[in-house]
């Protein structure tokens, strides 16, 4: 089939080359536009574009589809399809008509649960026991379109954040291939999502990672889980930041963000968070008790600092 596609970060790459493998025409990429990245701030194109351009596949970063001129671009493209996989623009509906058989999203949950820009880190943040990928028809709605094919994965006490990511989207470049192949056949059958189940996936805020102590340390651990890699889960002490990389619920009672013992075993809201790896800004990731014979925290040490917000 001829097809447009639509994707930005590294979760788009791999199925963009699944259809360029499965042998479809990718006529033209679009991505959102080359941002400044690294020390230098030098523009730096999307994951999708530099492997795009790596094919040798036309690529087309428009920093908006509202205007006609953008949309009759795309409509000269005379695509089958568009696959559309965490693009991050809104698609108009004159957008979404243009190709043959409308524009197909590759979406990070099972629908019409987890809707919206932050589905991985909310399925675990939420403690889930599964989360999937739902193919789904394009409709001018967030994430509203119908159903057309799903599978599922588990999400387990040790699933983090990038794992689910990367299981997702080797999934959805599989689920993609089969649903293009069955599109060709007249074989896929759209099922309307229910109205029961809808939840909303809000954007991450960078400010989301920092550990409030006064929380149960069961969703303290799952925010571990969510924000790696970004935004990272963070405390602060004496106006230092430590991002906390991996932690354990563990027994144990006090004051919260109190240190209990001496492995590093933190008291929160209900119960109480062990802290197993430990970054200091600027430094190395270390495990526990590698980072206490550099900065000690013995037993009834605080780590506690209140959010601006509850100051």
């Amino acid at each position: 089939m001829r097809v447009a596609f639509m994707g930005t970060p590294d979760f788009s790459v791999p199925v963009l080359a699944a259809l360029i493998d499965a042998g479809h025409r990718v006529c033209c990429v679009y991505s959102q536009p080359p941002r400044p990245a690294g020390r230098g701030q030098q523009e730096r194109p999307s994951p999708v574009h530099a492997f795009a351009a790596s094919r040798g596949i036309p690529v087309r970063v428009p920093k908006t589809l509202r205007d006609a001129d953008a949309q009759t671009a795309f409509a000269a493209l005379e695509a089958d399809v568009g696959v559309v996989a965490a693009y991050g623009l809104i698609l108009p509906k004159a957008v979404l008509d243009a190709p043959r058989f409308g524009c197909l999203n590759v979406h990070a949950s099972l629908l019409p649960r987890w809707r919206g820009a932050a589905p991985i880190q909310r399925a675990i943040l939420a403690g889930d026991a599964q989360s999937g990928v739902t193919i789904m028809q394009m409709d001018a709605g967030l994430d509203t379109g119908a159903m057309l094919l799903w599978d599922s994965v588990p999400i387990t006490a040790s699933t983090d954040a990038t794992a689910l990511h990367d299981a997702l989207s080797v999934m959805g470049s599989h689920l993609i291939v089969d649903a293009l192949d069955r599109l060709e056949k007249g074989g896929l059958a759209a099922t309307a999502q229910p109205d029961d189940g809808v939840t909303y996936a809000a954007k991450l805020a960078k400010d989301e990672g920092r550990l409030d102590w006064t929380r149960p340390a069961v969703e303290l651990e799952r925010a571990v889980r969510a924000f790696t890699p970004w935004p990272g889960a963070w405390f602060e002490r004496g106006g230092e930041r430590f991002k906390v990389l991996a932690a354990t619920v563990a027994d144990g009672s006090g004051a919260p963000g109190t240190v209990l013992d001496d492995v590093l075993t933190v008291a929160c809201g209900s119960d109480a968070l062990r802290l197993l790896k430990i970054q200091r800004s600027g430094r190395a990731a270390l495990d526990a008790d590698a980072f206490l014979r550099g900065y000690p925290l013995a037993k009834g040490a605080r780590i506690f600092e209140p959010c601006p917000a509850t100051n």
